[in-house]
This record gives C-alpha cells, structure tokens and sequence, in this order.
C-alpha cells in the first residue's frame, strides 16, 4: 500500500488546505447573484420536457446492464481534488494510492477526470446527451444531493442498482448513508464521501464578546445582539434555509412553504438589524473567523478541521447546533447507457472495504461512510516513523468531523428533497434573503 498523506510535503498540503475552495464552492453558491448560474435556467435552455423512464423499465435496463464479467475500464467524473493523492519517491509526481491498488487487485484501469465543478454546471454538460438517450462517456458520476440529484432522478437519468451486488457496503456502510431520504433503498445511489454543515465559532471571539456564556451550542447564538456584525451565514439556497429551518424547530425534510417563509424571516431580520456581518460566498467565512471579522458563523465540518490542521487557524471550533446540523452527501451513480457498468459497481463496491477507505480517508479527510476505517487509519498512524504524520493520522481518527460519533449521525437532517413544483417555489422564498 502506497504512504499515507506526508502532511509536511509542502505540495500536498497546498492541495488538501485548497480543496474545500475547489469542491464546494461553485457547489453552494452556483443560483445566487444576478450573473450565477441557476438550475432552472439550466433545465430551460437545455429542454426538461424529457419524458422519465419508468421504474419498470429502469429495474430492467439495470438487470441486464449488470450482466457478464467486467470490462477491464472505468470512466469517472469526480470533482476537483476529491481524491487520495501520494508523491512517488522516485519519479516526484503525484499518483492516486487507492486507484492504483484498485488496478492492481482487478485488473481495471481507471480514466479518472476531474470533470465536476458544479453541479449545475455539470448537469449543464451531460443534459442533452442524456435526454438524447446517448452515452455521457462516463460510468461512474459523483452527484452531490439536492436539487439538481432530485432533478436527475426525476429524469430517470440514474441507472437502477442491483442491490445484491454491493457486499462491502452492506456490511461497512454508515447507517447515516443506507437508505437515505432522498434515495430510498439506495436505489440509484452508493456514497462516497459526506459532510456536515453546522456552526464555526471562535472561542476567543465568542469568550470576549459575550463572557457569561462562551460557548456556541445552538442556532439562536447566530441571532444574538451580542454578536452583531459579527455573525456569518451562507448565501446560498441549500445550507442557509435548512439551518434556518432548523432554527425554527422544522426538519427541512418535512417543511411546508410557510415554514420556508417563517424560517426566511428570522434571516431577514436579523440581516436588517445588522446582526449578520456578511452572507458567504464560500469558504471565505475561515478567513473571516481567522482575522477577528467573525466571531460566529455558519460553516462546513471539513472547513474547520482541515483550517486548523493547516496552521491558517488557531483553534476553531465547529459545532453540531442543539436543533441539529445538516448532512449532505456526494453519492456514486451510473447514468443510463453507461460502457462499463460492472467495472462501476466493482469499483463502488471496492471502496467500502475499511483499508481501501482509509486511504483515502487519509488525505481527502470528509465525513468517511466507512467507520471501521477509523482503527485502519490508526493502525497506520502506529505504524508510522515520522512523528508529524503519526499526529496527523491520529488526529483523523479521533475526529469527530470525518468520524462522527452515533450521537453525533442522529442529530443530522437531510435537505428538502423538492418536487418540480416546489422548487421554483422555494427559490423565490430564499434567493432574495441574501441579496437584501
């Protein structure tokens, strides 16, 4: 097995302390701004008239997509710095452990592509071929849940899965990533990485400001006067309202449009009384912790952790909110007419064994949908030499960010998965509440 992640090699590091920018960012904030992309002008100028394939006729497409032997190719579309990575001793140049070993052990190669800058925009791409009925040129696509996996499924442009074909991922699995809201049975859809959006805080900040109580716990410290202008909060049309909702004590899951409205205007208001400092377009909000601009603000999980272990922090903290956090995942699917599909569930299958998932785990330190890759990682962290990396990966093991505990999982909502209807719906509520 290649060498973990060496977190004193300068290049890597730039790459691990980088990828939040490069994988969630257009993510977030593609819909939000005069000039942002929009999904609903995406569906419009591509056409979404196109008719939905039909379960039957998906369940029967997948069962025989699924037979014979692999082909011996894997074509895969995954966002931008979104895996493991090692620095061949000999030759300098960066390698990808974890796909190496998947070569080796099946003889598989991999054409991997870091194709995937958006959603949206993705979508954008793929759309016409896939409403044509043609072959998108890839077998596996990272597609993050959301609207625009809502609107894809609605589409029928997710292969059905043959869920007896899935052994590692049975027995290894999550609870927080079998059976999700948004893919009932995992029918079209195998996680690869997850993450927690919550709240970032820091303790100097938050013990200066308001000494009686230094410590964030809950949703109601983003609305409290002792924090005006210092208050930071997504601008988006995902993590902002489900919070927000949560705020309210509504599972985003199960709001109504008047929840939507409520929910809206407890951003609103306190957007008007100038408690929110800034509405983030991104990661900036680290920055903003960092600096002293922020005291407190809404936040990713990795964000934190990978801030931190970076050296661009001192000590910041992220909590899961006493209403609870939100969970978001980026989930493997397979489109219709896809080349090589048992070569992709050989290898979504392949990454739920707990060694494989540690190394990728080691670098790419998300929200693991492996927890026994956790004793793997501190197994490697035993075995290491070097006393800066047997910290790092025992940090990784220890966190509760990429290794939640079950307290933890239970406190995390999914977003609202939207009907056709609702979503124009639900845009008009929020889009305005940031731009006010």
């Amino acid at each position: 097995m290649a060498q973990p992640f060496d977190p004193t090699d300068p290049v890597l590091l730039r790459g691990l302390t980088q990828q939040r920018i490069g994988r969630r960012d257009l993510f977030r904030y593609a819909g939000v701004g005069a000039g942002a992309l929009s999904l609903s002008a995406i569906l419009a100028a591509c056409g979404s008239s196109s008719t939905p394939q039909s379960s039957a006729s998906a369940a029967s497409t997948a069962l025989s997509m699924f037979d014979g032997p692999p082909a011996g190719q894997l074509n895969f579309a995954n966002w931008t710095l979104y895996m493991d990575k090692a620095k061949d001793p000999v030759t300098g140049q960066i390698t990808h452990p974890s796909l190496d070993l998947f070569t080796k052990e099946t003889g598989i190669k991999v054409n991997y592509q870091e194709v995937i800058e958006s959603p949206e925009t993705f979508y954008g791409k793929i759309q016409p071929t896939l409403q044509q009925g043609g072959d998108t040129g890839y077998d596996i696509m990272v597609i993050t849940n959301g609207r625009v996996f809502d609107t894809m499924n609605r589409q029928g442009y997710f292969v059905d899965l043959p869920r007896d074909r899935f052994p590692n991922f049975d027995k290894y699995a999550s609870s927080a990533v079998k059976d999700p809201s948004y893919d009932p049975g995992n029918n079209v859809s195998i996680a690869y990485m997850s993450g927690i959006t919550g709240l970032g805080w820091d303790p100097a900040q938050v013990a200066q400001l308001r000494p009686a109580n230094p410590t964030i716990t809950s949703i109601k410290d983003l609305f409290d006067p002792a924090f005006k202008g210092k208050v930071g909060m997504f601008g988006d049309t995902l993590d902002m309202p489900s919070l927000a909702l949560l705020g309210i004590g509504v599972d985003p899951e199960k709001s109504t449009p008047s929840d939507w409205a409520a929910a809206a205007a407890t951003i609103t208001k306190a957007r008007d009384d100038g408690i929110v400092r800034q509405f983030f377009p991104g990661s900036g909000y680290i920055n903003s912790l960092s600096n002293g601009d922020t005291a407190v603000t809404m936040a990713w999980s990795g964000d934190i952790f990978q801030s931190n272990l970076s050296g661009a922090s001192n000590g910041l903290q992220f909590t899961i909110p006493s209403e609870g956090g939100v969970i978001w995942t980026d989930s493997m699917t397979i489109p219709p007419h896809a080349q090589h599909p048992v070569d992709a569930i050989t290898y979504m299958d392949y990454i739920y064994q707990p060694r494989i998932m540690a190394m990728m785990v080691e670098w790419i330190n998300y929200v693991s949908p492996v927890p026994a890759a956790a004793d793997v990682i501190l197994a490697d962290a035993a075995a290491a030499t070097d006393p800066a990396q047997q910290k790092y990966l025992t940090n990784v093991a220890h966190s509760p960010l990429v290794f939640p505990t079950s307290t933890d999982l239970a406190r995390l909502f999914n977003y609202r998965t939207l009907t056709a209807a609702e979503d124009p719906q639900w845009l008009a509520v929020w889009s305005p509440v940031s731009q006010g």
